[in-house]
């Protein structure tokens, strides 16, 4: 059966990941993870976290796949001391040096997709190394993973949804060259996904941010599309991929629980022969889902052939506005009592979101005020009914259509 391997950058969008079917979940903490600018999980939490994941019979993997210094694997050798005492599940790591050092631990090890695989001959090394899975480079078709996987002597891993690089295996130099800040080391600023013109010598110009100004496809070839493999799910399985990884440490518990929801749905619905029978008719709705959160367009990657979409900036279908906070929850009732600070109404959609509660929605449908039903409140305490257990301090979002 294929693993479902979620993105967490904190604590709420773990409990999202677990509250929508992932079958594991994937952390960075300080130092050694490719999202430092955002997505860090202090060393201490993960012992919670992995207790929480091993709870629900779920795994945690924590990323430290940065390039490193001396320094930091000295640091390094320590923490492992303390992630070996939590049970993590496994880390996922790609400088060498990291890897003999964690091979003195008992944590089972998965190369990170930074080490950019590419054939099976780098498995059989990695495996004589104390590895146990290799996330594969982005950059193969789907005929070269399986080719891969017929002869991989340890497991296999692949993204299927979330953010293209423009650079192989993140190996870029942009954000560095400009900023100051090394994207092989978690710090990158994305300078790709900004709006760029070249002129050259011969007075000819490439604008690579509007299709309509070049003769070219490849007018964003700096700025991919996401990859999204919602639609090709029997395919995937079937070649014998042995995980499947969301991409997304940096994005929101909202478009953590979406996403997961949607691949585990899909992975379900094949997995129970049901694929050919209700596909056609789910298909639409999963992708009308995942367009409803964080995305810049979508497209397959390098599965089928190599990638010329264009892209565009985020094309989510909505946002969240911090509205209040849950101040207290009445399980008999099944009722939210929210501090609110911004304007709420009968008919608007509510998300909350909490380190338990991870990222649940529901429409209003009535509001009470000292026992009375209200349709709109500016802000003050109102009782709202929610079916999903929400916790005090949960914070409360208004879900607003882009464009209305």
């Amino acid at each position: 059966m294929v693993e479902l391997l979620s993105p967490a950058r904190d604590k709420r969008s773990v409990s999202a990941a677990l509250n929508n079917n992932a079958d594991s979940v994937y952390v960075g903490i300080t130092d050694y993870n490719m999202r430092a600018n955002v997505a860090n999980i202090n060393l201490e939490d993960i012992k919670d976290i992995v207790a929480q994941c091993h709870d629900n019979n779920k795994k945690l993997y924590v990323c430290t796949n940065t390039i490193v210094s001396d320094w930091q694997i000295e640091k390094y050798k320590k923490q492992l001391v303390q992630l070996e005492k939590y049970d993590v599940d496994a880390l996922i790591i790609s400088d060498m040096g990291m890897i003999n050092v964690a091979n003195k631990h008992s944590i089972p090890l998965h190369m990170s997709v930074q080490a950019n695989i590419t054939n099976t001959e780098s498995l059989k090394l990695y495996k004589e190394l104390g590895i146990s899975r290799a996330v594969l480079s982005r950059e193969l078709s789907l005929e070269q993973i399986r080719y891969i996987k017929k002869k991989s002597p340890i497991e296999i891993e692949t993204f299927v949804h979330g953010a293209m690089c423009v650079a192989i295996s993140g190996r870029c130099f942009l954000s560095s060259y400009f900023y100051d800040r090394n994207a092989n080391c978690g710090e990158c600023l994305q300078p790709c996904r900004q709006e760029w013109i070249i002129n050259s010598n011969e007075n000819k110009q490439l604008v690579l941010t509007r299709p309509e100004d070049n003769d070219i496809e490849k007018s964003r070839l700096l700025s991919p599309r996401d990859m999204c493999m919602i639609e090709h799910i029997p395919e995937l399985i079937e070649s014998g991929i042995d995980a499947f990884k969301i991409e997304g440490r940096a994005r929101a518990p909202d478009y953590v629980a979406t996403v997961t929801k949607c691949y585990s749905d899909a992975i379900r619905l094949y997995q129970d022969g049901l694929w050919d029978e209700k596909s056609e008719e789910l298909i639409p709705y999963w992708l009308k889902e995942l367009k409803s959160v964080f995305n810049r367009g979508f497209d397959t990657g390098f599965y089928y052939r190599t990638p010329k979409e264009t892209s565009y900036d985020n094309q989510a279908t909505y946002k969240k506005v911090d509205i209040g906070q849950v101040v207290n929850y009445y399980k008999k009732i099944h009722v939210a009592e929210i501090k609110l600070w911004e304007k709420l109404k009968v008919g608007d959609e509510i998300i909350i979101q909490g380190n338990k509660t991870g990222s649940v929605s529901q429409k209003v449908s009535s509001m009470q005020v000292d026992g009375k039903n209200i349709d709109e409140i500016l802000e003050g305490n109102v009782g709202i009914k929610f079916d999903d257990t929400v916790r005090e301090n949960d914070h409360v979002y208004r879900k607003e259509v882009i464009g209305d």
